[in-house]
């Protein structure tokens, strides 16, 4: 069988939310799967110096702008969080688990129901106990899963998969990985399905002018 898709994602990201709409669709019908790799975006930032969109008053803006322009296009609801940034840390935890109660569609079924309580008009995730209730409506069973999510071994392991994240170069979401390739955002889903068919319009020769280009200039990044 082909390689999996893996799918780099944060509850914080609309953008994340929009891919997950469309992600299943484009993969399985290549005859691959999708893999989920929950992991905590400001640890990204923090590692590579970036700030987030959310912290850059005008990109704040354009991007809810953005995100909801998509969503209509794409037919999904999109609604704002309670707040943002938020904490995303027990969503996370929770989509990370990987238990014999909880296989590949019910995980699903949890990280759909994650997703929209941020961004569906949902009630968010960042409260233990709207989370539980969210998860019991779901059909889970929430203080099982939460209690596994809280464990410090389970929290070391979202710590180590983020870790994961940045050596595969990983460094905004949603990301997805295949066959050694990184596409990042929603837009390049589509660049994504043409990889999978084999129609990837990249010229290697050409990709290499760009590796071998030399550095003319160069600045100090300042907060």
């Amino acid at each position: 069988m082909s390689a999996p898709v893996e799918f780099w994602f944060d509850f914080i990201s609309p953008y994340a939310y929009l891919a997950w709409q469309r992600i299943h669709g484009i993969v399985e019908a290549r005859g691959r799967a999708v893999v989920y790799r929950p992991v905590l975006f400001a640890s990204l930032l923090n590692h590579w110096g970036q700030l987030g969109p959310a912290e850059i008053a005008p990109k704040r803006i354009y991007a809810f702008k953005q995100v909801s322009r998509r969503a209509a296009a794409l037919g999904v609801p999109m609604t704002p969080p309670p707040s943002h940034p938020f904490n995303p840390l027990l969503g996370l935890r929770l989509a990370a688990l990987e238990r014999q109660d909880l296989p590949t569609p019910r995980r699903r079924a949890l990280i759909d129901a994650l997703f929209a309580a941020v961004w569906g008009g949902g009630p968010g995730i960042s409260d233990p106990q709207v989370v539980g209730q969210l998860l019991r409506e779901a059909g889970f069973d929430a203080q099982a899963l939460q209690a596994a999510a809280t464990t410090a071994a389970h929290k070391q392991a979202l710590v180590t998969q983020t870790q994961a994240g940045v050596k595969a170069g990983v460094f905004g979401i949603p990301a997805m990985i295949v066959d050694g390739e990184l596409f990042w955002g929603e837009d390049s889903l589509d660049d994504l399905a043409r990889f999978l068919d084999g129609e990837d319009p990249l010229d290697p020769e050409a990709l290499q002018q760009w590796a071998d280009l030399p550095a003319s200039a160069s600045r100090t990044a300042k907060r």
